[in-house]
């Protein structure tokens, strides 16, 4: 099975039918004692979040975030610099929804709460290794939640441990002596490509097991870049690119397929995640970031550098 037909597999597997809105008295915000504030401009409110100031820069580990992976930035510049674009097309915490696709890792937290301290609130459509697994049924549960006449910004791709040393692949965790794979299921599903590529798996006829469905699906949607990972100078760098475009494409399919469901509009950042110890920044490598319009078209390339 190729990458498109199992992209194309994931995303039929659910349906977004079963959200189409139905005729319904509304009811005021007061009443689910849900309290907006939008007193705030997006700006501001991302000033206030960094306030207290983040973590200082370092720039010896910086120019190894940077040689591994060139155009990152740390997730202050990055949630300030998307706040301020969202901001000038209309975006504010009231009329917006936040949907992420990122890791189960705790790791993956610190993003999706930062902007989420921004926005307000959060949909999450996505599993192991940050990929969508919410699926087509999911972004319509989602695309239903977006306020009326409002926007959506969905955050999405995988993540990659860099530790202080500079290895790639591993991270120190706060309270853990032990430093971590980071991501660990990609690391995973890595191994069990190569365990294929180099003939080493053993046949087998047992179907995937239910208990470790996301996993399964990690490998078989990894599978397709075999030979580019086993060809990769370094496969722990070369991983997350090819887990993003695997993921990139899972995303595309499910917004088109659910863009019905797009109001106003929808500002869609993928990249990829870079997850550090605690006591150097994260950082987060934007691969793409556009404007759609309610009929699922990219009317504007957002992302300042490339």
């Amino acid at each position: 099975m190729n990458l498109r037909s199992a992209a194309l597999l994931f995303a039929s597997l659910t349906t977004v039918s079963a959200f189409a809105p139905a005729s319904f008295k509304s009811r005021s915000m007061t009443s689910l004692n849900i309290v907006l504030d939008d007193e705030k401009s997006l700006s501001d409110k991302a000033k206030d979040l960094f306030a207290s100031g983040p973590k200082p820069a370092n720039p010896e580990f910086d120019a190894i975030v940077q040689a591994a992976f060139p155009g990152s930035i740390n997730n202050q510049d990055l949630v300030t610099s998307v706040v301020d674009i969202l901001a000038e097309k209309g975006y504010t915490g009231a009329n917006t929804l936040l949907a992420t696709s990122l890791c189960c890792d705790e790791l993956a937290r610190q993003l999706e709460g930062d902007f989420v301290s921004v926005f307000g609130k959060n949909f999450n459509l996505g599993g192991l290794a940050g990929f969508p697994f919410a699926g087509n049924t999911g972004f319509g549960a989602m695309s239903a939640h977006i306020p009326d006449d409002g926007y959506c910004l969905i955050v999405y791709g995988p993540h990659v441990g860099i530790a202080a040393d500079g290895t790639i692949g591993k991270v120190e965790r706060a309270g853990i002596d032990l430093i971590d794979s980071c991501c660990g299921s990609a690391i995973a599903a890595s191994n069990y490509v190569q365990s294929i590529t180099e003939g080493s798996f053993p046949v087998s006829v047992n179907i995937k097991q239910f208990t470790d469905f996301q996993q399964g699906v990690v490998q078989e949607l990894i599978l397709p870049h075999g030979k580019r990972l086993s060809e990769a100078d370094n496969r722990m760098v070369e991983l997350p690119l090819a887990l993003y475009d695997s993921q990139d494409l899972l995303m595309r399919e499910i917004i088109q397929k659910g863009s019905l469901g797009i109001k106003r509009g929808v500002a869609v950042l993928g990249g990829i995640q870079i997850n550090t110890g605690p006591d150097t920044l994260d950082y987060f490598l934007p691969l793409r970031f556009d404007y759609m319009n309610y009929r699922g078209e990219v009317v504007e390339d957002m992302l300042w550098s490339k």
